[in-house]
């Protein structure tokens, strides 16, 4: 009997180390990270801004879509969760989440429209949040395809010209989007590649720049 609870002893010593591996959590403040020179800008120019919270990422806007990609090149499931600020102008504030990225052309994407946070029109609330699969599933195609399946209207919305967060939970084909720390989330959806893992980065549309400061990564 001793020697059997010997063995289970050990062999828990042995597995543990293997579980947390499986389990990597991580806090990555972007400016940091900028200054060690771990982020790759693609169509987008990066500059550290100083302020009473601490420094973040301003990208500009530029025309097309933008991604900046960090140094984590096999997220499969789990929760990506960033802090970013965009601004109440029409048609000028897209920023979010790329995902499951296999180069600067293949990549999942979630992002918000902040100027449609509080829009009076019932339409435009809808476009709040938005999931794409670039390139064959643009948010054109799927608007005009399945219009509403894979962009909502954010219950209880931010302040489009203020901080808030987003996380993205990834489980197998399926991904959700929270606001703000709620309990429900804005979207859910099913991914429309074959793609489960990749690289991860910030995503800002056409016309678009915007503020990004600190993301959490739980890579299960």
């Amino acid at each position: 009997m001793k020697k059997r609870i010997r063995f289970i002893f050990v062999f828990t010593l042995i597995l543990l180390p293997c579980l947390l591996f499986g389990q990597q959590q991580q806090t990555i403040e972007l400016a940091k990270l900028y200054k060690k020179g771990k982020l790759k800008a693609v169509n987008r120019t990066i500059k550290i801004v100083s302020s009473d919270s601490g420094a973040y990422l301003k990208i500009s806007e530029s025309k097309k879509e933008g991604i900046v990609w960090l140094p984590v090149k096999d997220f499969k499931n789990g929760t990506i969760e960033i802090e970013m600020r965009g601004k109440d102008v029409f048609q000028r504030s897209f920023i979010g989440i790329a995902f499951h990225g296999a180069d600067d052309l293949h990549y999942d994407a979630v992002y918000c429209r902040p100027f449609n946070f509080f829009a009076k029109d019932a339409i435009r609330r809808v476009h709040a949040v938005q999931y794409i699969s670039q390139p064959d599933f643009t948010w054109e195609k799927l608007r005009k395809e399945r219009n509403a399946v894979f962009e909502k209207e954010i219950i209880d919305p931010p302040n489009p010209d203020d901080w808030f967060s987003m996380k993205l939970v990834m489980e197998g084909t399926t991904v959700k989007a929270y606001i703000n720390h709620a309990s429900q989330p804005s979207l859910v959806v099913e991914k429309l590649n074959h793609r489960t893992a990749g690289k991860i980065g910030l995503f800002t549309a056409d016309s678009s720049g915007g503020d990004f400061k600190t993301m959490k990564i739980n890579n299960r």
